[in-house]
C-alpha cells in the first residue's frame, strides 16, 4: 500500500476533508435549523437540502468532467464550497432559515464532486493496486468522522453568533483540499462512455439482481439517514445531552459505517453477497430495538454504532452487485439512476426526520422504518428463492 502513487494519498486526504463537511452538517444542521426557524418541524431541512442538492448534482459533475478534466473540477468545487461557507456564516448572522438552506443546497455539489474521488483513485493505478488504492481512499471517511465533528464544537463559541467560528474551520479545511488538489495529476482526461446499449432501459429495470441492489442501497441510506438526522435533534435539543456526548455518538457512527469497508473483500467471500444482504437488514433490525429500548448515552452510542454497520453491509453489498445488471456499454446510465434514486431517497428520509421526531417522538421516529426494513428482508429471500 505504501507504494501507491502519489495521486491516491493525496485523493485520500482531499476526501476526509471533503466529507467533513457532510459530517458537520449532519451534525450541526438541525441543531441551527432549529434556532432559525419557529416550525421546528422543518429543523433539518437544511440536512436534507445537501442531499437533494447531491441528488442533483450528481449528472452536472460527471459532465463537467468529462468536458474539463476532474482536476479542474476538483479546484473549482473547492473555490464554490468556500463561497458557499461564506454564505451560511452570512446566514448565521441574519438568522436566515432559507438562506441556510440555500447554502446547504450548493453543498449537495461537493459532495457529488467527492463521490468521484475514489473512482480518480482507481484511475491512478494499475490493476493490481485497485483494491489497495481504494482502500486507502476510505480511510478518508474515517478521519472526516472526528474532522467534522471537532471542527463544530470547537469554533462554536468563538463569536457572539455560534457556530460562526465552525464555519470558518470548515472554511479552512476546504483552502487545505485545495491546496492538496493542486498537486493531483489525473491518469488521463476523464471522458464518459457514450451508451450504445441495445436494450432498453425497462429492460435493465426489470431485472431481479438491479431490483435487489438498488433497493438494498436504498434501504440502507434511507434508514441510515432518517435516523441519523433525528439523533441530534432527539439527543442535543430534546434529551438535554451535550454537544459533546452528540458529538461522540455521530463520530462514532460514522467510524462504523467506514471501518468495515477495509475488509470488504473478505466479508464478501466469508458471507457471500447475499448473507451479507441478509446480515445487514438484521444489523438495521438490532439497531432500532437497541434504540428503542432506551434513550440512554449508551443506547444512543450502539444503536447508531449499529445503524453505521447496517449501511454499510446494505449499501456496499448493493454497489457490489449492482453491475450484474448491466453491460460495460450501459454503466453510466444505470449508475447515474442508481446514484440519484438513492440519493432521491435520502433526501426525502433526512426531510421528514425532523417532522417525525417533532410531532411524534423518538420511539415513532424508529418504528417507522420497521415496515420499509421488513420490506427490504422480504425482497431478499424473494430474489433468492428465484435464483436459486
Amino acid at each position: 500500500m505504501l507504494q501507491l502513487p502519489k495521486n491516491v494519498w493525496i485523493l485520500s486526504l482531499s476526501l476526509a476533508l471533503f466529507m467533513s463537511l457532510g459530517v458537520f452538517i449532519v451534525f450541526v444542521g438541525g441543531i441551527v435549523g432549529n434556532a432559525l426557524t419557529t416550525t421546528k418541524s422543518l429543523s433539518t431541512l437544511p440536512v436534507a437540502m445537501i442531499v437533494v442538492g447531491t441528488a442533483s448534482s450528481i449528472v452536472p459533475v460527471v459532465r463537467l468532467m468529462s468536458f474539463f478534466g476532474r482536476r479542474k473540477v476538483f479546484l473549482g468545487v473547492c473555490l464554490f464550497t468556500i463561497a458557499l461557507i461564506g454564505l451560511s456564516i452570512y446566514a448565521l448572522i441574519i438568522k436566515s432559515f432559507a438562506l441556510f438552506c440555500l447554502s446547504s443546497f450548493g453543498f449537495g455539489s461537493t459532495t457529488a464532486t467527492m463521490n468521484q474521488f475514489r473512482f480518480a483513485a482507481i484511475e491512478s493505478v494499475d490493476s493490481s493496486q485497485k483494491a489497495s488504492a481504494a482502500a486507502i481512499v476510505l480511510l478518508g471517511g474515517l478521519v472526516s468522522a472526528y474532522l467534522g465533528t471537532e471542527a463544530a464544537t470547537l469554533g462554536k463559541d468563538w463569536f457572539n453568533v455560534e457556530f460562526i467560528g465552525s464555519f470558518l474551520l470548515l472554511a479552512l479545511m476546504f483552502v487545505a483540499a485545495f491546496g492538496l488538489l493542486l498537486l493531483f495529476n489525473p491518469a488521463k482526461k476523464f471522458n464518459t462512455e457514450e451508451d450504445h446499449s441495445k436494450r432498453k432501459l425497462i429492460e435493465i429495470l426489470k431485472q431481479n439482481v438491479f431490483i435487489v441492489a438498488v433497493s438494498s442501497a436504498i434501504t440502507g441510506y434511507a434508514v441510515m439517514s432518517f435516523i441519523m438526522t433525528a439523533t441530534p435533534v432527539s439527543m442535543h435539543v430534546m434529551d438535554g445531552f451535550s454537544l459533546e456526548q452528540t458529538k461522540r455518538v455521530i463520530q462514532s457512527h460514522v467510524v462504523a459505517m467506514f471501518l468495515p469497508s477495509l475488509f470488504t473483500a473478505f466479508i464478501v467471500k466469508y458471507l457471500g453477497i447475499s448473507r451479507m444482504l441478509l446480515a445487514g437488514v438484521i444489523v438495521l433490525f438490532i439497531a432500532v430495538f437497541v434504540a428503542y429500548v432506551d434513550r440512554s448515552l449508551a443506547n444512543y452510542w450502539i444503536g447508531l454504532v449499529l445503524l453505521g454497520l447496517g449501511w454499510n453491509f446494505l449499501f456496499i453489498g448493493g454497489t457490489i452487485l449492482l453491475p450484474r445488471a448491466y453491460n460495460e456499454n450501459e454503466k453510466f446510465q444505470v449508475q447515474s439512476l442508481n446514484d440519484f434514486l438513492i440519493f432521491g431517497f435520502q433526501a426525502m428520509a433526512a426531510l421528514s426526520a425532523g417532522w417525525f421526531v417533532f410531532n411524534f417522538s423518538w420511539e415513532i421516529t424508529l418504528l417507522s422504518v420497521m415496515p420499509l426494513l421488513m420490506l427490504q428482508l422480504l425482497l431478499i429471500l424473494w430474489w433468492l428463492r428465484r435464483d436459486s
